[in-house]
């Protein structure tokens, strides 16, 4: 957010800023979703929906699971909240007491920990290595106090996914030592090989968080959801009753339509992909070849120890001096993200490769 607001203070002196340090969406909401909201717009009022979301969007999201997985998911356990972050405070506050510890792979998404450390619960972060593509393993609990553990993959910062074997080793292991298991799973659907595997097609046993920001394009719109165990449900409910009362209805109603819009969606993965071959290509060209093989997600991490040893000032420099916005990898990993960038390829292409031809520019300047 300070690299966004330094590139914004830029702009309004009159430079021209390439964002790659933004981790949403260039692309606005799908057309259907629109209309729909349009035309509920003007067929009456929108106001409180039950606290668990509109049953039809529940019924279409667990429709998405037969799609995309081919799971036979009870919509009953489905969970529409304001964006995945309500998610995470829904199943942090029912999953955990006050002090528990709560597992988490860095480098990571840093709002877990500061979620976490809000509701009087300790992060615990697992340094995860590049052998295993920046994705935690069974190994990497070993001897750890845990109650839980939370997963994303395709991961933030890096793009790497887990394999069906290796999110299925980590849920046994867990599985085996009572620590409940939290799957964030924001960035399914853009993936650029294989698909994304859901926790939901190993165990039920489980908390699957997902959103309507990234493959359906729709951030500000604040709508996501969380599949939680069927004896979960009504705890759920009541913590979503008090804190929340309802996610926004227009949101709900958009999102309902936007399940319809694959094709759509489909083609902005077209772009995310092209964007991702620019990157793959351009970035080792500037000196940035050190970088985690992203699989999904609109994200590139790069080792940039052999470039400094603060990430901070290097993200700075590059922003003043080339023109380019990217992320330093601090509040991804505490421990090692001095040495770290990410890229984001979320944007247009145009943009991408602009902003790489800056990158190349700048980088052949600096030596």
């Amino acid at each position: 957010m300070d690299v966004m607001e330094k590139a914004r203070a830029l702009e309004a002196s009159g430079r021209h800023i390439i964002h790659m340090e933004v981790g949403q969406p260039g692309t606005p909401a799908p057309t259907g979703a629109l209309k729909g909201l349009s035309d509920a717009m003007q067929a009456g009022p929108l106001g409180y929906t039950v606290a668990l979301g509109l049953p039809e969007l529940r019924r279409g999201i667990a429709g998405l699971y037969r799609r995309w997985y081919g799971i036979d998911l009870n919509p009953d356990r489905v969970v529409v909240t304001a964006g995945s972050s309500a998610a995470f405070l829904l199943a942090f506050s029912a999953l955990f007491d006050a002090g528990d510890r709560v597992g988490l792979g860095e480098p990571g998404y840093p709002s877990y920990r500061q979620i976490l450390k809000a509701l009087s619960l300790q992060a615990v972060g697992l340094p995860a290595s590049v052998e295993n593509r920046l994705q935690p393993v069974p190994a990497d609990l070993a001897g750890v106090d845990l109650q839980g553990m939370i997963v994303a993959s395709p991961g933030n910062p890096s793009g790497t996914m887990l394999s069906h074997q290796a999110l299925s080793d980590l849920i046994v292991h867990c599985a085996g030592r009572g620590i409940k298991f939290v799957s964030d799973e924001i960035y399914h659907g853009l993936h650029y090989g294989a698909r994304a595997v859901s926790a939901l097609e190993i165990s039920d046993d489980v908390y699957v968080i997902n959103s309507f920001s990234k493959y359906f394009s729709m951030t500000g719109w604040r709508i996501g959801w969380m599949v939680v165990p069927e004896d979960h449900i009504r705890v759920v409910e009541r913590l979503a009753q008090n804190m929340f009362i309802c996610p926004p209805h227009a949101s709900q109603v958009a999102a309902l339509h936007a399940l319809d819009c694959i094709d759509e969606m489909e083609a902005n993965r077209a772009v995310y992909a092209e964007n991702r071959r620019l990157m793959l290509e351009g970035l080792p060209k500037a000196g940035f070849d050190r970088i985690a093989p992203p699989d999904g997600a609109f994200y590139i991490y790069a080792d940039v120890s052999a470039l400094t040893d603060n990430s901070l000032a290097f993200a700075a420099e590059i922003l003043d001096q080339a023109g380019v916005a990217v992320t330093p990898g601090l509040d991804f990993d505490p421990a090692r993200g001095a040495q770290t960038l990410r890229f984001s390829y979320a944007r247009a292409t145009a943009d991408i490769a602009e902003g790489l031809r800056r990158l190349q520019d700048y980088m052949a300047k600096r030596g």
